[in-house]
């Protein structure tokens, strides 16, 4: 069963503009079934997956895309780099546009290519796995405070219950876990061997597979907090330059998102290390070995996994606008903290997340931080279990959680 996605459209319209579009994300989120959905069999499709193709890809591009003619889909283009400067003489000769589908799951190992080869040339776009709105098969938009536009959205989303979120967030956000028969612990399991033993062993200079893995448990079991490198580091037996080496690969393969402290020359006291969230939280639950979405909800890392489904859900909207998120937190030295702030246009909305249904007015208590720093502030957000969107005061709202 395929589920539609939010990025659909706007890969569409950068194949309008560029001869090159890349969909980069981690594996198996539908990047390859999205492009062949949206192909109608009008393209080639060729994997760099293959040993055959990717030796052909390596050692004689030319004759490569003899074979493979565009309009072409070309799955995994980080096995073959070389073939990048190839595609740049192809689309400066040609000058058609939408002419290279390109994914990669690994955009850390791609990017500095495609920079250099493409540049102008193509569109880069990121991918995550499914969201709450392609689930409930509803319009994407990025996330935003506003009551107005939050009420709208009330018509359109199913009211989720605690269970229900939990069950999603235990489940995690991969295509394979709405579509049927669904063994979370054997899919996941194989996702980590695929991603230890494809990514990691052959495309990076991590030479202890099995020191990586317990690196990811390690940052899974701190999911939602602040990055402490010299931490990671003690308890994997790392040194620090190789925390910060291995957590890199790990946000480049779309599989962490560091969230940035709010920066303003009036602010003095701020905390200025960055948040760590997994971006599904089905693999960051199969990391710290949760068995059920029930043990899940009522453990010490119940609120943890909540905020990071939040995260992610709102990070997922703007990727699925062809957006970077514009995302920022605060936390200053006395112990002063808003989970999220969105800036647009030279505003600032706070957001906080609570595991709560009814989080009570003190969830808003540091937003008024924001008012010395020379900007304004819109409306803010408590996303929590609330069943309805409800007024805390007169610029603040209770959001439900599902109608992210």
């Amino acid at each position: 069963m395929y589920i539609k996605r939010s990025l659909e459209t706007v890969i569409q319209e950068a194949s309008n503009l560029f001869p090159a579009v890349l969909i980069t994300g981690p594996r198996q989120v539908g990047k390859t079934t999205m492009l062949e959905k949206l192909s109608e069999n009008d393209r080639r499709y060729v994997s760099l997956d293959s040993p055959i193709n990717r030796e052909m890809a390596k050692t004689d591009p030319e004759l490569f895309l003899q074979r493979f003619k565009p309009p072409v889909i070309i799955d995994e283009i980080q096995y073959a780099p070389e073939l990048l400067s190839f595609i740049k003489i192809y689309v400066d000769t040609h000058k058609q546009k939408g002419d290279f589908w390109l994914t990669g799951s690994q955009i850390f190992h791609t990017m500095k290519n495609v920079n250099e080869s493409l540049a102008g040339r193509i569109a880069i776009i990121r991918m995550q796995g499914l969201s709450n709105c392609e689930i409930e098969s509803v319009d994407n938009t990025p996330f935003v405070t506003d009551s107005a536009k939050l009420m709208e959205r009330m018509n359109y989303f199913s009211k989720q219950d605690l269970k229900t979120v939990y069950k999603r967030i235990f489940n995690g956000s991969m295509p394979v876990a709405y579509s049927g028969a669904f063994n979370r612990e054997m899919y996941y399991d194989g996702y980590v061997n695929t991603y230890l033993q494809r990514d990691i062993k052959d495309l990076t200079q991590v030479g202890d597979e099995l020191a990586f893995f317990q690196f990811m448990s390690a940052c899974a079991a701190r999911t939602s907090q602040m990055v402490n490198y010299t931490d990671l580091s003690k308890d994997i037996g790392i040194t620090v330059p190789t925390a910060k080496q291995w957590l890199s690969i790990l946000v480049s393969s779309g599989i962490i998102y560091l969230v940035e402290p709010y920066f303003n020359n009036v602010l003095k006291r701020i905390i200025k290390a960055p948040n760590m969230y997994f971006l599904d939280t089905g693999l960051c639950a199969y990391l710290t070995r949760w068995d059920s979405a029930e043990t899940l909800e009522v453990s010490a890392m119940s609120e943890a996994f909540f905020e990071t489904y939040v995260v992610s859900e709102i990070i997922k909207s703007y990727y699925n606008a062809g957006k970077r998120p514009p995302i920022f937190y605060y936390r200053d030295s006395d112990n002063k903290e808003i989970d999220l702030i969105i800036e647009q246009n030279n505003t600032l909305y706070p957001i906080e997340i609570k595991k709560s249904a009814n989080p009570g007015k003190d969830a808003i208590k540091h937003f008024g931080v924001l008012d010395k720093i020379g900007k304004p502030v819109g409306e803010g957000s408590v996303v929590c279990l609330t069943s309805d969107l409800l007024p805390i005061d007169r610029k603040n709202w209770y959001v439900p959680v599902w109608l992210i």
